[in-house]
């Protein structure tokens, strides 16, 4: 499936936003690569001392370089990139002088848009990726994550793609390879229009919200994506509903959206739902349920809720 150019392993991987999703990763990879995570100073200077902890289903501590700041990325190296949709902009702007004509920047994040906002910020030529994780993670402390599902990682089947998927197997991550990444995009976007809010306004955790009152909404939910979806020129099966109720059942963290509602912090609510809500607008596609959601979470962030 691959070639041995595929398979070249890179110079250093860089964690870009290494808050849960990030660490995570990065804990993982770090078992066979030059790995070193990027994030914030509390969660940094604690994994610095006493090593990132994982718990639940993966049960360690991992020494991994970590940094506040990128100072300098080598020659052959990948940029993973997890940080908040909101915060992408800023963060690859405040680097965008150190990547380099072979740096290879992989998006693993939420929302729609991200690849074409990397590309005019760093330019047509860079080589960008989309992937789409599954995992289940929560921050708990500094230094702590707690790994509930660790999941799939959903990449193109191109040859970076491969190349990337070839270190993730290695690593025992979980690895899918789509020719058609945009419909992954899609179907991963209108199940985090489902999970995110709806566990952010209950603070509840994600299997929880696969009930049967709840049915109807859901149902609106999908059915608003699918057809904003439809003039996008992307079909998402019928069956799409069915199949996120399902895997619910799988997810007993809480969504990062309900952390980020817990926490008082901005949540990436434009990016998912208020997306579909723009892109309804767009094309005189009535949203309402996605509308609603969005103005209720826009509501709830950063005040305190008991």
């Amino acid at each position: 499936m691959t070639s041995i150019i595929d398979k070249k392993r890179f110079t250093k991987i860089l964690i870009l936003g290494a808050g849960a999703i990030g660490s995570f990763y990065g804990s993982q990879l770090s078992k066979n690569n030059n790995v070193e995570l990027i994030g914030n100073k509390e969660h940094i200077e604690i994994i610095n001392v006493k090593g990132l902890k994982l718990k639940g289903a993966i049960e360690e501590i991992y020494n991994i370089p970590s940094s506040q700041f990128i100072t300098e990325i080598p020659s052959n190296s990948m940029l993973i990139v997890t940080t908040k949709a909101y915060d992408l902009e800023n963060s690859l702007n405040a680097i965008k002088s150190l990547i380099n004509k072979d740096t290879v920047i992989f998006l693993l994040q939420n929302g729609l848009g991200n690849e074409e906002l990397s590309k005019q910020i760093l330019g047509e030529d860079t080589v960008i990726l989309r992937g789409i994780c599954t995992a289940g993670v929560e921050f708990i402390l500094p230094g702590i994550i707690d790994v509930k599902h660790i999941g799939e990682t959903t990449l193109p089947d191109n040859n970076v793609g491969r190349r990337i998927a070839a270190l993730f197997s290695e690593s025992d991550l979980k690895i899918i390879l789509s020719k058609n990444i945009i419909y992954e995009i899609w179907k991963k976007l209108t199940m985090n229009c489902v999970i995110n809010p709806l566990t952010a306004i209950f603070r509840v955790p994600n299997y929880l919200i696969a009930d049967k009152s709840l049915k109807k909404v859901i149902s609106s939910i999908v059915s608003e994506c699918q057809t904003v979806a439809e003039k996008e020129g992307v079909t998402l099966e019928s069956g799409l509903e069915d199949m996120l109720l399902t895997a619910l059942s799988n997810y007993s963290n809480l969504s990062s959206m309900c952390q980020d509602i817990i926490k008082q912090r901005k949540t990436e609510i434009e990016f998912l739902n208020g997306k579909i809500s723009e892109l309804g607008d767009k094309y005189n596609v009535p949203t309402p349920v996605n509308d609603t959601l969005t103005s209720l979470i826009r509501f709830m962030e950063g005040k305190k809720w008991s």
